[in-house]
């Protein structure tokens, strides 16, 4: 049988009422602006950039990162108000956090020693974000996009008891798998 590799990326991705407001948002960036690339996954903060894995090795991953997130506890992250990357980016952006900022360190580690992934400039320079658009933002129409959503009021707390795998399937992320933070 041939072997079959598959996009993955890991995620803190929330369910219920924030899900559903940076959902909110996104679609209101895609009917006033155009911008739709961000719905392509659901929203989230990016622990570990996309990565190339062997899908018939899908369990093993799991496996292997649930061993390594058992050492690890709930993440509690507030979010308030946005940000941006030059003009490419949009983003909900997440108050500073060390618990977040170990985990994804230390999870940097383990995925370059024992998944032997690459380490990516990301894993070093970590910045997290939520981002609402990127890809199809336009660099002479950015300062209204910015001007938009800076105008939206947004708060929020959320707790974090899992981290996503999630899969590039048909040109969409999808969630695969939850895989639980240790208590």
């Amino acid at each position: 049988m041939a072997k079959t590799i598959s996009k993955y990326f890991l995620a803190l991705v929330p369910v219920g009422p924030l899900q559903e407001q940076a959902t909110a948002l996104k679609l209101q960036l895609k009917e006033k602006f155009n911008l739709k690339y961000a719905l392509k996954s659901p929203a989230h903060v990016t622990i570990k950039m996309p990565f190339h894995w062997n899908e018939a090795k899908e369990d093993e991953l799991a496996q292997r990162l649930g061993t390594f997130f058992e050492a690890f506890g709930p993440i509690d992250l507030e979010f308030s108000g946005f940000d941006r990357f030059g003009k490419r980016v949009l983003f909900i952006a997440p108050q500073p956090n060390s618990a977040l900022s170990a985990l994804q360190s230390a999870l940097s580690g383990f995925c370059r020693s024992t998944l032997k992934l690459e380490e990516e400039l990301s894993d070093k320079a970590f910045h997290p974000h939520m981002t609402i658009a990127f890809k199809d933002t336009k660099p002479q129409r950015f300062d209204d996009y910015w001007s938009y959503v800076k105008a939206q009021p947004f708060q929020a707390h959320y707790q974090f008891t899992d981290v996503a795998l999630l899969k590039k399937t048909e040109n969409r992320w999808e969630v695969v798998r939850r895989i639980g933070l240790g208590a």
